[in-house]
């Protein structure tokens, strides 16, 4: 009933404004304003027809069934194909068929040619008003808007390209939200001076405290998801040097779609601090590789291979396979992933996602599930990764890392999966821990198994995770909430850092890179002292280290380095076609002959329980393997990072 009514009234005034058109056209054409009539009288049948022809071609455009408030490019183009498509049709019935029927008709072109442009004018008009009128005075939102009329929130938006651009339209067309924008900091000089829909770039990110301070700045949105961390963090520190805390949007690797909205906001977190510059990924190749294809990820469950899942489901691939030891883990992916298949397969492209709980210690159950899956792709994320742990259970570290690989690898083999990617980790370099050197050994498994296939299974080795379950970020977190202390290990000690979409996206793309037996490294930056880390999270929960939180070293634990390495000594690593990943192409030429036998003593040292039997195994299969921390002076140690990282820039030349 509301709809047919709108109509109504809708046409009513098309009509009014078709008439208005033509008088107007007449007007100019014949510059005769006061003595208008005889045109008028003379050109009747105008008045009838085009009426009888515009409104049914609005009608068939579909022009009355639009929701005008959402109105945008898309509706201007109907709306100016309708005003085209009127006024030939009109031109037809006017100088072809009322001739024929000889009834009186408009002989002059540029009249019918002046109300068609017209006709457009005032439709386009008359739209768009309503579309302003419907979002600046909805009548649900005039209680809610009157209430803040007097107090709205005065926002400075840091960030004056396209994401900066969609918060501040959002805000501007929903003024119950009671914000109001001052203005925007760019530090490109470019946009200085220049306004973005009617709101100034009142300068860089230097003149946010003087902005403050004459504007009287509530609120500070950094809308800025491709700036890398250290523009983040300098603009965090000059917004609460002026005593406001900024809220941003996520980074581009979490706005995978490229958008932007308000209700992606939230407070800086410290991955926003540790941000690097995008890295732009081939997805189209990632996509060719997996569209289509049967892709099985292990520990589907856990922080990399969960947002695996996510990433792999978007190249749609045939189906999408999760094996996990915890089911909740698995169970909450499996939902995730359900309800996105779903509305993939909306659009066209359904996907079959199924989760199966397994340990990868079982090697006949893993190559039963293999069998009955038949994957194209495998993405081996299954692992114990925590340091300590694996240092206070060796026999845990060997079963699952070691064993559970070389299950996960036979299976693969077995049933000719064409492509393997192992998830490693730089502790696998130079390891002085039981996880690290496992690790290592489980790299040499993925070789051997590229060599003896001739196939491309490779092994992808980063650093931390920011924000996986054993992150160092969480336990400071709570740490934090229950009034400190905030522990750390050693005030030199430092690790790299990724965030998880990050590491994802650059594991997908090594796996089109792989030919076989492959270790490829992720450019995870310059390292970060943890202990930084901790005074910057400190600082972003609004509190200050020494007044309100203390920070305590607690002494290396067992397993543990001061800092991380890149490649182990020997391996020949260069620069991919991929400016942020790294290949060692001669990793499989370390794999030793007495694998096999090395492998089969590491199991009976671990079904046994012999931790000094499993230690001294994985000495003799991987030589650099320290158990104990070689303590060397602190200055000494301190400078290896700086080696390491002058290494990757030279061999990037």
């Amino acid at each position: 009933m509301a709809t047919s009514v709108r109509m109504r009234y809708l046409m009513l005034v098309d009509l009014a404004c078709i008439l208005v058109a033509i008088v107007m056209a007449f007007v100019i054409r014949y510059e005769a304003l006061i003595n208008i009539r005889p045109f008028l009288a003379r050109n009747w049948t105008i008045f009838v027809v085009a009426p009888l022809v515009y409104l049914p071609v609005y009608y068939a455009f579909r022009l009355y069934y639009r929701l005008w408030r959402y109105a945008s490019t898309k509706e201007l183009m109907m709306i100016t194909g309708a005003s085209i498509a009127g006024t030939a049709l009109l031109a037809v019935v006017n100088f072809g068929l009322l001739p024929l029927l000889d009834i009186p008709h408009m002989p002059s072109r540029s009249v019918w040619l002046l109300v068609g442009i017209f006709s457009w004018a005032f439709l386009g008009a008359t739209r768009f008003l309503l579309r302003l009128i419907q979002e600046r005075y909805r009548p649900q939102d005039l209680q809610r808007t009157g209430a803040f009329v007097g107090t709205p929130s005065r926002v400075l938006i840091a960030g004056a390209g396209d994401a900066g651009a969609m918060i501040l339209r959002e805000m501007m067309s929903n003024p119950a939200l009671a914000y109001k924008v001052v203005g925007l900091v760019d530090d490109d000089p470019g946009k200085r001076n220049y306004s973005l829909y009617g709101v100034s770039v009142l300068g860089g990110r230097n003149d946010i405290p003087a902005i403050i301070e004459k504007f009287g700045v509530d609120e500070i949105i950094i809308a800025m998801p491709t700036a890398p961390g250290v523009q983040i963090r300098d603009i965090v520190r000059i917004s609460e040097g002026a005593g406001i805390h900024p809220h941003t949007i996520p980074g581009i690797y979490e706005l995978l779609d490229g958008t932007a909205t308000l209700s992606q906001l939230r407070n800086v977190e410290i991955e926003d601090l540790l941000r690097r510059e995008p890295v732009h990924t081939d997805f189209a190749a990632v996509q060719a590789l997996l569209r289509g294809k049967r892709v099985l990820v292990t520990g589907g469950g856990g922080s990399i291979g969960s947002e695996l899942c996510r990433q792999i489901l978007r190249c749609q691939p045939f189906g999408l396979y999760l094996i996990g030891h915890g089911e909740n883990s698995i169970f909450e992916i499996q939902n995730e992933l359900l309800r996105e298949a779903e509305k993939q397969a909306r659009g066209g492209t359904p996907v079959e996602v199924r989760a199966y709980i397994a340990d990868v210690r079982f090697g006949e159950r893993i190559l039963r599930l293999f069998r009955q899956i038949r994957p194209d792709v495998v993405f081996h994320a299954a692992a114990h990764k925590h340091v300590p742990l694996m240092e206070e259970n060796p026999s845990e570290a060997i079963t699952n890392n070691v064993l559970g690989t070389r299950n996960v690898l036979n299976a693969a083999l077995a049933c000719n999966v064409g492509r393997f990617v192992m998830i490693s980790t730089d502790k696998a370099v130079n390891p002085t821990s039981v996880m690290g050197a496992s690790k290592r050994t489980a790299e040499l498994l993925v070789h051997d198994a590229a060599t003896r296939s001739n196939r491309p299974y490779v092994a992808v080795r980063f650093g931390n995770v920011l924000g996986s379950r054993g992150s160092v970020v969480l336990t400071f977190k709570r740490q934090i909430a229950a009034g400190g202390p905030v522990t750390v290990t050693h005030p030199d000690v430092k690790r790299y850092f990724m965030t998880i979409p990050e590491a994802v996206q650059l594991v997908l793309q090594a796996s089109v890179l792989g030919n076989g037996g492959e270790v490829f490294l992720l450019d995870m930056g310059e390292p970060v002292r943890i202990v930084d880390l901790a005074e910057d999270l400190i600082r972003l929960s609004g509190l200050e280290v020494g007044r309100d939180i203390e920070i305590e070293y607690t002494g290396m634990r067992p397993g543990e380095k001061l800092f991380e390495e890149l490649f182990t000594s020997g391996e020949d690593y260069e620069r991919t076609e991929h400016q942020k990943i790294f290949i060692a192409a001669n990793a499989s030429t370390f794999v030793p002959e007495s694998l096999d036998a090395s492998i089969t003593a590491l199991a009976q040292a671990a079904e046994d329980n012999d931790r000094d039997a499993i230690i001294r195994n994985l000495q003799n299969l991987i030589p650099e393997y320290t158990p104990q921390i070689m303590h060397k002076p602190v200055e000494e140690n301190a400078a290896e990072p700086n080696k390491a990282s002058a290494s990757l820039r030279t061999a990037s030349h």
